[in-house]
């Protein structure tokens, strides 16, 4: 398990990354769809349609993403090491198109690539766990915390956590790279995802089918 959810963390940390560096570069959550979801609202309610129309794009990129990387973990035979490397090449991709001017574009393709990597890790031991998004691991965690003090079945709820302290370093770590590099912060998601990537790879086979959804 110990394996899991270190890789998972490490998932989280790239999305909370990547996400400090879209909202900094480009005034946009490019995995907190829970985020975009309450703008869109917003801009609906407010009548800014263009905006709205952008926002709406976003979620239906993110979810792209999640379906394009399921049929790749297919089609891959479960390799789930060439998927975190997708990942790395399609945000290594989002940089160049950000130095081409293609600032929106660019966009598109980090949130896509941040639909990808929720398929990387979907379960760990048995145990659900979303890497990108936080507010329902919080929600469980407190959930299982309450049932625990009360001396009910709480189950592995320590577990909701790891992403979060995943994602909230990544952040900080996405925030200072910007602080240095500007815009150029997304090759160090990249490279980030890159060595996650070669990590995956190494893992034995006997230990990854325990986590890997």
């Amino acid at each position: 398990m110990a394996t899991g959810l270190g890789f998972a963390a490490g998932l989280s940390c790239l999305a909370g990354m990547t996400d400090a560096i879209g909202f900094l570069v480009a005034g946009d959550f490019v995995s907190f769809m829970s985020g975009n979801t309450t703008r869109l609202a917003v801009a609906v309610g407010e009548g800014f349609g263009a905006q709205a129309a952008h926002l709406a794009f976003l979620v239906i990129v993110f979810v792209l993403g999640n379906s394009a990387g399921v049929v790749f973990v297919h089609l891959t035979h479960r390799r789930h090491a060439l998927i975190v490397g997708l990942v790395a090449a399609v945000l290594d991709l989002a940089g160049l198109l950000h130095a081409l001017d293609q600032a929106l574009v660019a966009t598109l393709a980090v949130v896509f690539a941040m639909g990808l990597v929720n398929v990387a890790v979907e379960r760990v031991d048995g145990h659900a766990l979303g890497v990108t998004y936080v507010t329902g691991a919080l929600s469980r965690f407190g959930r299982g915390l309450g049932r625990w003090l009360v001396g009910a079945p709480s189950g592995r709820f320590w577990i909701e956590i790891v992403p979060w302290t995943g994602m909230l370093v990544g952040a900080v770590l996405g925030a200072l790279a910007v602080g240095l590099l500007g815009p150029s912060a997304i090759f160090v998601a990249a490279a980030f995802a890159a060595a996650l990537a070669v990590i995956s790879g190494l893992i034995p086979q006997r230990w990854r089918k325990h986590y890997f959804g």
